[in-house]
């Protein structure tokens, strides 16, 4: 969320997805808006419900909230749960009442009991929610029972909004992969460091600042061994709030990483490696590092796809990327990056790096092609967000087909 202050120094352009404007043309416009208050408050937990996803509540009744809230850290109560109880602190008898919930109610016992089952005890006259929930544990059985319950149900309003919101925790419930964003910081004219390796710092402070809110939401921070060598970076969240430090992480195929790195500050690490060197590993655990030996068929580098289903594995929702162009570029030829978030200053650097090394091209057909989702001015600098339209189609029919069942 904006403060005012900085929506006015910002501009925004947002790329709308094809048919988006047609599906919220096709809602009512009350849902719209109570489903975008829900989404503003799953918005304000963006930082601290991982690895759960983030999910806001709102209950109505002619035209007046009754009751809000949001999902808690783990372990804590969910959305619907927080906005029932606000609604029975205020006296207020649900009869009649219409919930708007941005995700599926979850069906199953889990660190806490199912949310349908306690809407289904407020009897609610309906529920409307964005997004169905791809879980195999829920996957429209949280909808099944509340139409079984007699309750009304709407579906798919806001969705895209909603998926934004948790993308992440979507892909890991269907593909069994975090969602991955390469954060990346050049010129105008595509260079993000001299050839002499300086690239500190291309963009402003309101870039610098704004990649550490996308930092601040992930699970992992990820770099390559090239970075620690250059930067010798924290990989923490410095610039904004946050109650939350994501993990921090190293691709290190040849298991070089200088065992004094700032990164090793005590906080949990990991080290993706193909190499086995188990007396530096036991001497990384003692400073909270766990060493992940994941070699690729060659045996010479980390096999990169085999990283993420092990990230997923480990509940890791989300995963922000900032690397050299070494690392950018073999993710990207490994498909492991679903969104590019690219900030660019205007400067203009001419023979210098470029942002990713990729293999060379013979025909365009073989280009990985994304499309772009928004344009925003940071300061003086400018970032575009741009996602691999077909994973992003096919998280949203995970979703839908959860909602169909």
């Amino acid at each position: 969320m904006l403060t005012c202050a900085a929506a006015a120094a910002v501009a925004s352009v947002v790329f709308l997805p094809k048919g988006a404007d047609t599906i919220a043309a096709m809602s009512d416009p009350q849902d719209l808006l109570w489903m975008r208050r829900a989404l503003e408050l799953a918005q304000g937990v963006i930082y601290t419900t991982s690895p759960n996803p983030r999910v806001g509540c709102v209950i109505v009744r002619d035209g007046q909230v009754l009751g809000e809230g949001a999902t808690q850290p783990p372990g804590g109560p969910h959305a619907e749960v927080m906005a029932l109880r606000a609604a029975r602190a205020g006296g207020h008898d649900l009869a009649a009442a219409t919930i708007y919930v941005t995700l599926e109610p979850c069906s199953h016992f889990g660190r806490t009991p199912p949310c349908v089952d306690a809407l289904v005890a407020a009897a609610p006259a309906r529920v409307v929610v964005a997004l169905g929930d791809p879980n195999p544990r829920v996957a429209g059985q949280g909808f099944a029972r509340l139409r079984a319950a007699g309750i009304a149900v709407t579906t798919g309003v806001c969705e895209e909004e909603a998926l934004a919101l948790n993308a992440g925790f979507v892909a890991r419930m269907s593909r069994v992969t975090p969602w991955v964003w390469l954060k990346l910081a050049a010129s105008l004219d595509g260079r993000s460091a001299l050839h002499n390796g300086v690239s500190q710092w291309i963009t402003g402070d309101a870039a610098r600042a704004d990649g550490h809110a996308w930092r601040a939401r992930a699970d992992v921070v990820l770099t390559g061994m090239g970075t620690v060598l250059k930067d010798d970076p924290q990989l923490n969240v410095r610039a904004v709030q946050t109650p939350r430090q994501p993990r921090k992480a190293v691709v290190d195929g040849r298991f070089q990483v200088p065992e004094d790195a700032r990164l090793f500050d005590g906080t949990p690490a990991w080290v993706f490696t193909a190499v086995q060197d188990e007396a530096k590993a036991a001497r990384l655990a003692r400073r909270n590092v766990e060493v992940v030996c994941l070699p690729d068929a060659a045996g010479q580098r980390v096999d990169l796809p085999a990283m993420m289903r092990w990230l997923a594995a480990r509940e890791c929702n989300e995963v922000h990327v900032e690397a050299g162009a070494g690392l950018s570029g073999a993710l990207l030829a490994a498909d492991c990056v679903d969104e590019l978030l690219v900030y660019l200053a205007p400067v203009m650097l001419g023979d210098a790096a470029g942002m990713v090394q990729m293999p060379m091209l013979e025909h365009l057909d073989a280009a990985r092609r994304f499309r772009f989702t928004d344009l925003m001015r940071v300061g003086e600098d400018v970032r575009l967000r741009a996602r691999d339209a077909s994973r992003w189609q096919a998280l949203l029919a995970s979703t839908r087909r959860a909602a169909q069942h």
